[in-house]
């Protein structure tokens, strides 16, 4: 292969990762692989002393909440479309991420460092210059920490345990 050709396909290439930088789509916050371990951003005050309601980590029954409002089918057809929640459709079904740019949850080195006044923080404000929405509008407190509960399993196997984290 001559160095021309080569050129070619490069050039486009660092044009492109130029400009997702610039667009913000490589910041932490948004990062799906080796970038997701950059130093994450303070919690605001207003959602600093905000934690997990004692046992829900690992309570069979809002786990299963959180999966229902997760999926969509909590609220489904029935409710105007200005409070439907869909998380799977960008998330996927198992925290697997089904849009590009959106993290992966079921790595557990990027979900652990989370703690769970910042993952809740995330959920209701949305991360600015990605595709993550604030919820808060649609969901209140309880319901987004069900959602959190269900979608800590993602980076333990499937499986609900405690989050002994930051």
């Amino acid at each position: 292969m001559n160095n021309k050709a080569t050129g070619r396909v490069v050039a486009p290439q660092t044009l492109i990762g130029v400009i997702l930088l610039a667009f913000g789509a490589m910041s932490p916050d948004r990062a799906t692989g080796a970038e997701a371990l950059a130093p994450l951003k303070a919690v605001p005050a207003k959602y600093a002393a905000k934690h997990m309601p004692k046992g829900w980590w690992t309570d069979p029954k809002i786990i299963k909440e959180g999966e229902e409002i997760f999926m969509g089918r909590k609220y489904g057809e029935k409710v105007p479309e200005n409070k439907r929640v869909f998380c799977s459709t960008c998330h996927g079904a198992d925290g697997k991420p089904a849009v590009q740019g959106v993290p992966d949850l079921r790595q557990a080195d990027r979900m652990n460092r989370l703690s769970d006044s910042y993952w809740f923080w995330r959920v209701a404000e949305g991360v600015p210059d990605t595709l993550m929405l604030a919820w808060k509008g649609r969901l209140d407190e309880k319901e987004i920490w069900k959602v959190i509960a269900f979608q800590h399993q993602f980076s333990h196997g499937g499986k609900a345990q405690e989050h002994k984290h930051p």
